[in-house]
């Protein structure tokens, strides 16, 4: 959206996730991040949604009022409408502004197209870009009978050209849509299919050879900048919702002979369309495969609370459970940051506060990444010749070696290595392993 100016509606039903004491702060960051400017809001408490507007026709009303008052060209609700609801919404407001009958008018937007807008914006490859594709496809399908109204007849037959095959009563507009429709939905569920599960055996295959770590948070929780700090990557981070979207993955180096595959993921967020969790599945498969997750908290932020929440419900719906975590209470080097901190760390004592901005904490961090690899690591003692320089290169970068010994032209060392590289070395018949124990 150009700079729209938005009028924003929340309605708290007793089931709400939204945060109680800033329930439209959240509709509001992601007004921002599609480009609007929020000039007026509309809160409401109800038992249950009115079957044809959400919020009742005197709402309703009130929202016309104030988009007109403020020359809003969009409502953006912050719950799901159906589409019968949004049309009369936009019927209502519409009439009550006295915008003239042909022009386009002030639209209504549930949080779902919403998010799917923002979505689309931030694509940047072609997987992310199919994804969202398909999801905007789900969310239009069930839509479609309330965007054609006039029903018109398509004419086939003598004189229509269209050929064999497509004479007979013809269809609607509406039919034709859906089917175009269907047919655009099967063709990106197949291409998506296919990349998930090329993705799915490139990370199982990363897995087998590394010990592997994902960032996970609420979206502009500052996953990316940690990523960028340990990495130097250079994966966009940005102060607005869904600053990244592509999966990104890099080696981090923790100290000599030990290196983990850290991966960046999206933001999640409360009540993520059903749609979009289901599209980005691949996206997330390294939060699903990965050996430890490090989840980065805004530990300042008012909704922290509800974020932290929130991130576990979309794991929990993407698959991952009891799954290792290490939680990075972020942003300690603010006010708001410093604050919170305390409670949290009674919460949770074993959070680590850091900074992804300066640094702050990040040793720690390093230091507890290495206990959970070392757990997964074990002291080998083996033997080689010595002419095997292609072998001991190996060694030399995949493993940490801290004692050699040279006899008759074999070289027995002993290494600190992961399990998997123990695995890959047992099959290897140019190298003899003599004794395996645990990490001291």
């Amino acid at each position: 959206m150009d700079q729209e100016r938005a009028v924003l509606v929340g309605v708290i039903l007793p089931e709400s996730t939204a945060d109680p004491r800033d329930p439209l702060g959240e509709l509001a960051s992601l007004a921002k991040t599609a480009g609007a400017r929020v000039v007026g809001q509309v809160l409401q408490k109800k038992q249950k949604p009115d079957a044809g507007t959400y919020i009742g026709s005197g709402k309703a009303s009130e929202v016309a009022h104030i988009a007109k008052r403020e020359q809003a060209n969009v409502v953006l609700f912050d719950n799901d409408l159906s589409p019968g609801q949004i049309g009369t919404l936009e019927k209502i407001i519409n009439e009550e502004v006295g915008t003239p009958k042909g022009q386009e008018g002030i639209k209504v937007l549930d949080r779902s197209e919403l998010i799917l807008d923002i979505f689309a914006t931030r694509a940047q490859t072609h997987e992310a870009k199919l994804q969202v594709e398909l999801a905007q496809m789900q969310y239009t399908y069930p839509r479609l009978m309330k965007m054609w109204g006039h029903l018109e007849r398509i004419q086939s037959g003598a004189g229509g050209g269209m050929g064999l095959g497509t004479r007979g009563p013809g269809e609607t507009q509406l039919e034709t849509d859906r089917r175009l429709v269907r047919n655009r939905v099967s063709h990106l569920r197949k291409e998506i299919e296919e990349i998930q599960a090329r993705k799915s055996r490139q990370v199982a295959a990363r897995n087998l050879e590394h010990f592997t770590v994902c960032v996970v948070g609420y979206t502009n929780a500052g996953k990316s900048t940690l990523f960028n700090t340990l990495t130097a990557a250079g994966t966009y981070a940005d102060d607005k919702l869904f600053a990244t979207l592509d999966t990104k993955t890099r080696g981090w180096r923790l100290e000599r002979g030990t290196e983990v595959m850290l991966s960046d993921t999206v933001g999640f967020v409360r009540d993520l369309p059903h749609n979009l969790v289901a599209s980005f599945k691949a996206t997330l498969e390294e939060a699903v495969h990965a050996d430890l997750l490090l989840h980065v908290l805004d530990v300042g932020h008012p909704h922290a609370e509800q974020q932290f929440k929130s991130v576990h419900e979309v794991l929990k719906d993407i698959g991952v459970t009891d799954k290792p975590e290490i939680l990075l209470l972020n942003k300690v080097d603010t006010e708001e940051g410093e604050q919170a901190f305390p409670l949290w760390r009674n919460l949770h004592p074993d959070a680590i506060p850091v900074s992804a901005k300066t640094g702050q904490g990040l040793d720690k961090l390093l230091g507890a990444v290495l206990k959970a690899v070392r757990g997964s690591q074990v002291d080998v003692t083996l033997e080689a010749d010595v002419t095997n320089g292609r072998l001991l290169s190996f060694l030399e970068s995949h493993t940490r070696i801290h004692d050699r010994a040279f006899t008759d032209g074999r070289v027995t060392l002993k290494a600190v290595m992961g399990k998997r590289t123990l695995a890959d070395l047992s099959r290897n018949e140019q190298v003899a392993v003599k004794a395996v124990e645990a990490v001291g």
